[in-house]
């Protein structure tokens, strides 16, 4: 452990035929970034099933911090998530038709993880290289949050002996062309910011205490 940073990405969903989240794999894909090899996974927008391909990925490659990306269509910024909830309840089935309704990610375990990644921190650092970010107080109910749960209940069960957690990213400019009045950002921006984000999060351990709620 302690040499590789593992990055995952899901597949399109919802009709879309594109996933932002997957594009930027390429770019990562064996990148050197503080020292720590990258390693990335493309996992299935599919409720259970991304959890045991994350949980394969993680056995595998034995990577020292996992980043999980998802997209997040409606929101104009790059946001890594505060919290995972215990909760299944999709609006819109997954890619294999599942759509549960207020079920638990994990029977019988707590009804919430916090990131163990320094957010505020790699919010700032976004911020200072002119790149729209800020955290997020609900990664949703859908597969993001499914699988930013389970990333978090594995560290958990492991002793957190590594550290993980998701980032949510909007719409590559191309999508917000095609859907008409949504929010975007160049898949360049986004790259770029990610980049900064885990450079960050591979060599800050203690995170900045600053304002970062919100009030709705």
């Amino acid at each position: 452990m302690q040499s590789r940073i593992l990055i995952t990405g899901f597949e399109p969903f919802g009709g879309e035929t594109v996933n932002p989240a997957l594009e930027v794999l390429r770019f990562f894909e064996g990148k050197l970034l503080e020292g720590y090899r990258v390693v990335t996974r493309a996992l299935p927008t599919i409720r259970f099933r991304s959890i045991e391909k994350l949980r394969a990925a993680i056995a595998d490659e034995d990577p020292a911090l996992i980043v999980a990306l998802g997209q997040a269509g409606g929101r104009c910024e790059i946001m890594p998530e505060r919290v995972a909830i215990n909760i299944d309840d999709f609006r819109i089935p997954d890619n294999d038709g599942n759509r549960p309704t207020d079920e638990p990610v994990v029977a019988g375990a707590p009804a919430a993880y916090w990131s163990t990644l320094p957010i505020k921190s790699m919010v700032r650092a976004m911020r200072d290289r002119g790149i729209p970010a800020s955290v997020s107080n609900t990664a949703g109910t859908f597969v993001c949050n499914h699988i930013f749960y389970g990333l978090m209940h594995l560290l958990s069960e492991e002793g957190n002996v590594r550290r993980g957690g998701f980032i949510h990213i909007p719409y590559m400019t191309e999508q917000a062309a095609r859907l008409g009045g949504k929010p975007s950002m160049s898949i360049e921006t986004i790259t770029q910011g990610l980049e900064t984000a885990i450079r960050t999060a591979a060599v800050v351990h203690e995170d900045l205490r600053e304002e970062g709620g919100q009030l709705h």
